[in-house]
């Protein structure tokens, strides 16, 4: 897969997504819910969600692990994905052909 391919999938999911959406809870994570609503002194359980939602991307991103699953899957990174080029299109080596090791000394 390739950088338009996650442009093209990201974009796919961004437009199923709707403006709201229900999620069942279990106990342990309504418990942890309420919590952190009271913590954070909000009656608005979206916006812990929401909080949640940024947090965990924020730590997927620092810890390497949203690159580690992208370069699986579409082998680019995350930094390739907001620049909009690969790493070979910024540093220019697509441009050179390959080398032919096996006639390389040959006259």
């Amino acid at each position: 897969m390739s950088l338009d391919d996650l442009t093209d999938d990201v974009q796919t999911a961004y437009s199923s997504l709707d403006e709201e959406f229900s999620v069942s809870l279990d106990r342990e994570t309504r418990n942890e819910l309420a919590m952190l609503g009271t913590a954070f002194d909000t009656d608005d359980p979206e916006e812990i969600v929401r909080r949640a939602i940024h947090m965990l991307f924020q730590t997927t991103v620092e810890t390497g692990n949203l690159d580690f699953h992208l370069r699986s899957a579409y082998d680019v990174t995350y930094d390739e994905y907001l620049s909009g080029m690969t790493f070979e299109e910024m540093t220019g080596a697509d441009q050179f052909p390959q080398r032919d090791d096996e006639r390389r000394y040959q006259f």
